[in-house]
């Protein structure tokens, strides 16, 4: 079950997160032209949610494997 919380961090995560990155690839790919906004919104309507389930999905593994790295980190430094 998804927590307040969770839901929370996963939808401005996912609203900055895909906002940026589409908006560099955006702009990479068009260049800054004249229809460069309304494109660069039509792709992240389809990157908003990929985002958000991503987060949602991949946020309990990334935190499992960053204690994971922690630790073993902590170990070859002693």
């Amino acid at each position: 079950m998804i927590n307040l919380p969770n839901l929370i961090f996963a939808l401005l995560m996912g609203f900055l997160m895909s906002a940026t990155i589409t908006f560099a690839a955006t702009l990479a790919r068009i260049g800054f032209t004249e229809n460069f906004l309304w494109v660069w919104f039509e792709v992240w309507l389809v990157a908003y949610p990929v985002a958000i389930a991503g987060i949602l999905i991949y946020r309990p593994l990334a935190g499992r494997v960053t204690i994971k790295l922690i630790k073993h980190l902590k170990i070859d430094e002693s």
